[in-house]
């Protein structure tokens, strides 16, 4: 499955992944939300944590505006312990 079939993520969020050497669904799904994001964050430093709430979404199939509260907690939990600052 390739990024352009996920409901969620848009051009930009796309285009951002690839800069990031992210092509496929399978790579995402390998790295996980939060490692993805932060593979992004090294390339694209302006990327927000709507990315992160994005990824999320493609992952799970959960519309990134209804990504529940707990689902970002655990999100910046997983970032934190990471040592990546939000």
């Amino acid at each position: 499955m390739q990024l352009a079939e996920l409901r969620s993520l848009g051009p930009k969020s796309q285009q951002m992944l690839h800069d990031a050497g992210i092509f496929s669904y399978q790579q995402l799904h390998e790295l996980g939300a939060v490692n993805a994001y932060r593979q992004v964050k090294a390339v694209c430093p302006k990327a927000s944590l709507n990315l992160l709430w994005a990824l999320e979404s493609a992952l799970t199939g959960i519309p990134w505006q209804e990504v529940a509260r707990w689902q970002r907690e655990r999100l910046l939990a997983e970032l934190a312990a990471a040592g990546h600052k939000a």
